[in-house]
């Protein structure tokens, strides 16, 4: 049933803390002055294998977002690394911004997948077409999704539904192929 649901993805949709990265949030005093906001720097660590499938899901066809309940400047450097087309931070309402996105993409629900780890993200795992709890989500949320991924947020679980989905698609080897052949230099012919 759930393999039904992702051949019918067109957009991939992802919580961050705990999805993204493991859920530690490190913070760093900076030059700021002291009690302000400007007085720590939040430090987060990103996983590669995870940086990868975002490519993967673009050369698929599939568009991807972040919808966040944190504000974070290591966020938004990151998605514009890895072209996250919808970036949605500081949202405590989750369900309303999937909805937004959904109207600018031209796209229902059941053409939506979202990865979460916590109870925060339910309502719009409840209301895509295919939810993803990652391997250490809350039992709260694992209980609600469709499939729970091999691996841990931040340990490459984003890879895990990025491949789930291009597999059910049939389109996992040819995005693997076009990947390779974007990041791996030709021979000189005249060699």
């Amino acid at each position: 049933m759930s393999k039904a649901r992702a051949k019918k993805i067109k957009l991939l949709l992802l919580d961050v803390d705990g999805v993204m990265t493991d859920g530690t949030i490190y913070f760093v005093p900076s030059s700021g002055a002291p009690g302000s906001s400007e007085d720590m720097v939040e430090v987060k660590g990103f996983n590669a294998h995870d940086g990868a499938s975002f490519s993967l899901a673009r050369l698929g066809g599939i568009k991807t977002g972040i919808i966040t309940k944190r504000t974070s400047e290591t966020v938004r450097l990151r998605a514009r690394d890895l072209k996250i087309e919808h970036v949605y931070q500081g949202v405590a309402n989750k369900l309303t911004a999937f909805r937004e996105i959904l109207q600018k993409e031209n796209l229902k629900p059941e053409e939506a997948a979202f990865v979460g780890d916590d109870i925060i993200d339910l309502p719009v795992m409840r209301n895509c077409g295919l939810a993803f709890a990652v391997a250490n989500a809350r039992e709260d949320v694992k209980d609600e999704a469709h499939v729970i991924t091999d691996h841990r947020g931040g340990e490459g679980a984003v890879r895990d539904a990025v491949e789930y989905i291009l597999k059910a698609q049939g389109s996992l080897a040819r995005c693997i192929d076009a990947y390779l052949s974007d990041h791996t230099p030709t021979e000189d012919k005249h060699q």
